[in-house]
């Protein structure tokens, strides 16, 4: 099994996705847990993909 490359971290207020190979910050702030999407991210699923669970995550902060 490969190693993740992206996790979801605490912050204060929610949750934010850190990049490991980057070492920065990946995407916005989420106030719920973004499971789905950081499964995505790792499992290099497709640009459709992700752009849907972005959108799913950034309707559910509303």
């Amino acid at each position: 099994m490969s190693r993740r490359r992206y996790v979801a971290r605490g912050v204060p207020g929610g949750y934010r996705i850190w990049d490991k190979k980057g070492r920065r910050w990946w995407g916005d702030h989420y106030e719920l847990c973004p499971d789905d999407l950081v499964t995505a991210l790792n499992a290099k699923a497709s640009p459709e993909t992700i752009t849907a669970l972005l959108k799913k995550c950034r309707a559910m902060k509303r």
